[in-house]
């Protein structure tokens, strides 16, 4: 603005024609943030000053007014050379408030700072947002570590929603696995270990009962016959027949704890395991002819030969079948039978009893567990122990029709030219 009024005010300073400088100083008084213009003459002399009361501060801007051409329309000398010092006029100045340029910087400062708070704000939702993606999985670690830490190790921690955490959670996860993993098999150690124990103790237990009560339970039974010879004491004599009875299941138990404490290595020969069952479900047909239970057999007569010890496995198996007969409660089917399938063999034993509580189907091969009011626990496993020693195993289950089932594995380790 400053220049246009210097421009403008070459005529009038030429003329010395104040009137129309003070027009145009009035003009430029005008515009809003003018508070003052001063033009002068070459010489210094003020030739108009205007001025209006507006609020401050101020600053001064000044521009020098140039001859622009001569008289006879050329350019001057001075112009051609650039030295403009001598065709100087005048001189105009001009009074401006800077409220308004402050007021606009001081806008333009607020609106900065507004935007940069917005900014801010957003940036922080946009952190707030992406960290709780990344940072709520290993918090869900962390409690789910903790809830381990109590006790529970069942739980697994979820996938996580980026290739990072969803990793994270399989590691973590992997880890949990292989805790349990080595809990179980920490367990089963220590549980193998008490059996170990347990297995002592029956030992010399079993010795003991060997010498301390065996043989006075023989001289017992002995006298009695003697003394039922002497005094002609008829057989249906009930205090007499109940002695008797006590003294054989005692001779019983005993023997069962010397055979499952003091087990007989197995003496493998070559044996066919059919021929054997059929021996050992006649035993059965015979010591229940016209019973309540009905023993129900299918042997295969083609032989499955295998290395095994005949009399130790048949008393193995007869443990088996006599289990079931006591588990169906003196009445019911016990059906055997038997599949072959190349060197796999398999013993099947059904019964009509009860069935196995589901608390105990992890339990029944256990030494000295029974559900029995008089039995001894040792028969499923002397069974168990058996049959693990022919290199077989033997698996319980109950029946959707009602029952137990178990069946016993056996494998033909022959030679085929042995076979």
């Amino acid at each position: 603005m400053t220049q246009y009024l210097a421009l403008n005010s070459e005529l009038g300073i030429l003329i010395d024609e104040q009137r129309l400088l003070r027009g145009l100083a009035r003009n430029m008084l005008g515009e809003e943030d003018i508070a003052g213009v001063v033009i002068e003459d070459g010489q210094g002399r003020e030739l108009v000053r205007e001025e209006r009361n507006i609020p401050g501060p101020f600053e001064t801007a000044q521009k020098w007014v140039h001859l622009s051409e001569t008289k006879d329309g050329m350019a001057s000398m001075d112009l051609i050379t650039e030295n403009r010092d001598g065709d100087r006029i005048g001189q105009v100045k001009v009074v401006y408030s800077t409220s308004g340029i402050e007021d606009l910087v001081t806008k333009m400062k607020q609106r900065f700072l507004i935007i940069a708070l917005i900014l801010i704000l957003i940036s922080c939702l946009i952190f707030y947002v992406i960290s709780g993606s990344l940072v709520a999985p290993v918090i869900s670690l962390a409690k789910i570590a903790r809830k381990v830490s109590l006790g529970n190790h069942a739980i697994r921690a979820p996938e996580g929603n980026t290739p990072e955490t969803i990793k994270l959670a399989e590691a973590f996860n992997e880890m949990l696995d292989s805790i349990a993993l080595g809990r179980k098999t920490i367990v089963q150690a220590y549980e193998k270990m008490a059996r170990q124990e347990t297995l002592v103790e029956v030992g010399k237990f079993s010795m003991m009962i060997a010498h301390e009560v065996k043989n006075p339970l023989a001289i017992i039974k002995s006298s009695l016959e003697i003394l039922k010879r002497e005094l002609n004491i008829p057989r249906e004599n009930v205090a007499l027949t109940f002695a008797e009875e006590e003294i054989v299941r005692l001779n019983d138990l005993i023997e069962s704890f010397l055979m499952f404490a003091r087990p007989a290595r197995p003496n493998f020969e070559r044996i066919d395991l059919n021929r054997l069952m059929y021996q050992v479900v006649t035993g059965f047909e015979i010591q229940y002819p016209d019973g309540p239970i009905e023993i129900r057999s299918s042997v295969p007569e083609e032989p499955f030969y295998a290395s095994a010890d005949f009399d130790l496995f048949s008393r193995g198996v007869t443990n088996i079948i006599m289990n079931a007969c006591e588990a169906s409660l003196g009445k019911g089917i016990v059906d055997i039978s038997i599949e072959c399938k190349r060197k796999k063999w398999q013993l099947y034993v059904k019964d009509q009893g009860k069935g196995i509580p589901e608390q105990n189907s992890g339990r029944i091969f256990e030494p000295f567990f029974t559900t029995k009011a008089k039995g001894t626990g040792l028969g499923l496993a002397f069974a168990d122990q058996v049959v693990k020693a022919h290199g077989g195993n033997i698996k319980a289950e109950n029946r959707p029709e009602g029952g137990a089932l178990f069946c016993v594995t056996m494998f033909s380790n022959l030679k085929e030219d042995e076979i």
